[in-house]
């Protein structure tokens, strides 16, 4: 009897650490809370990596292509569409159970040369129509959700000055959703930007919300981009702007994100990929390697963010970040071209960092202090 009673305890014991074994990666500790995404370039893509395949493969159950569905490269010249690479992204989210956030439709930047040359609205609007009909028509079925117009706002609130606004007014954002309605009708239609968070520019993005609502016209949710600086990441006003959202009765996505540790030469917190300052060793000053301070500041950095979106994750669907190690990021050459900098949770030899495994702890109860060695990765 004290035999069985041992073997009853021993198995109730090993069950119990069945049902709460912890999560290794990311996908699978926050699958009760959101998607977790990531960004993609050609390469990888094409595997070419295949370390860092597996890693992709591991944590994300989300994609987003970083240039291969912009218009430049969808159409080349005028008519042409080159749908080579964006095809084998589709495949690839497919064979892997990814869901695909194509981006995107219409943006003012990465535009093709004969669009750029346009002198008449009735070009411009021409191509704007059969743009958005023929990509959005066919990955209908195959992407989940599209960013449907990116970055039409300046700072303030007001419209971006762009070739879509000068030629056919700022009702092109509402007729772009309209389009994209009509010809792919299961798929979710985002509006992105960086910085609505911040008050003002919020304000324009909620003001244009609603001109697509009043229209009759359908938008699923609001991505807000999240290009944060590790000095200065606006947790009062990113909490505010999820609520704000929310409130619109649209899903809020954080779209690309990332933590520069490195100093800002603008004095705006802008993430224009137009704008560009000269090189200076000043503005590089971890060229060789990030100290442990600037390494536990990222991480500690990190987790209160996905803690705060955990906090809400009744009304945020998904938290995408731009890339998976340093060496890929964009910030290593903007807005300074040049710059080693270490905004995401693998390090340039693939390793996870501080703040991958403080992400990982948030959901398996583990105090960050408490050391992070025993997490394996898959």
């Amino acid at each position: 009897m004290v035999f069985a009673a041992l073997l009853l305890t021993n198995c109730s014991s090993i069950s119990k650490t069945s049902e709460t074994k912890p999560s290794s990666n990311l996908k699978d500790a926050f699958k009760d809370d959101f998607l977790i995404g990531t960004a993609v370039n050609v390469d990888q893509i094409k595997e070419a990596n295949p370390q860092l395949a597996q890693l992709e493969i591991a944590h994300f159950n989300a994609v987003t292509p970083e240039n291969i569905m912009k218009a430049e490269v969808l159409q080349p010249e005028k008519g042409r569409y080159n749908f080579e690479m964006a095809d084998q992204l589709v495949d690839l989210a497919k064979r892997r159970n990814m869901v695909v956030n194509a981006h995107a439709l219409i943006w003012h930047s990465q535009l093709p040369r004969f669009v750029r040359q346009m002198k008449e609205a009735d070009s411009v609007k021409k191509f704007f129509n059969d743009h958005i009909t023929t990509v959005a028509s066919r990955y209908k079925d195959k992407v989940y959700s599209w960013d449907v117009v990116n970055e039409a706002l300046n700072e303030d609130g007001t419209m971006r000055k762009s070739i879509f606004l000068d030629k056919m007014g700022e009702g092109f954002v509402v007729e772009a959703f309209k389009l994209a309605q009509a010809v792919s009708p299961k798929t979710k239609l985002y509006y992105n930007d960086y910085n609505i968070e911040q008050p003002k520019k919020r304000a324009g993005a909620i003001r244009l919300i609603k001109q697509i609502q009043a229209a009759g016209v359908r938008i699923d949710g609001v991505g807000i981009q999240g290009h944060w600086n590790v000095n200065n990441i606006p947790f009062k006003d990113i909490e505010e702007s999820i609520l704000e959202f929310s409130a619109l009765g649209v899903d809020v996505m954080f779209t690309e994100l990332d933590v520069s540790v490195l100093p800002n030469p603008f004095d705006s917190n802008t993430a224009d990929v137009g704008a560009r300052a000269e090189y200076n060793a000043k503005m590089n000053p971890y060229a060789a390697s990030l100290p442990d301070s600037v390494q536990k500041k990222l991480a500690d950095g990190y987790e209160s963010l996905v803690k705060l979106f955990v906090k809400h994750k009744d009304k945020i669907g998904r938290i995408t970040l731009w890339g998976v190690s340093d060496a890929d990021s964009w910030l290593n050459d903007w807005p300074v071209r040049g710059r080693t900098n270490y905004p995401l949770l693998f390090d340039r030899e693939l390793k996870p960092k501080a703040a991958f495994h403080q992400l990982i702890n948030i959901k398996n109860n583990v105090s960050s202090n408490q050391g992070t060695n025993h997490v394996q990765l898959k």
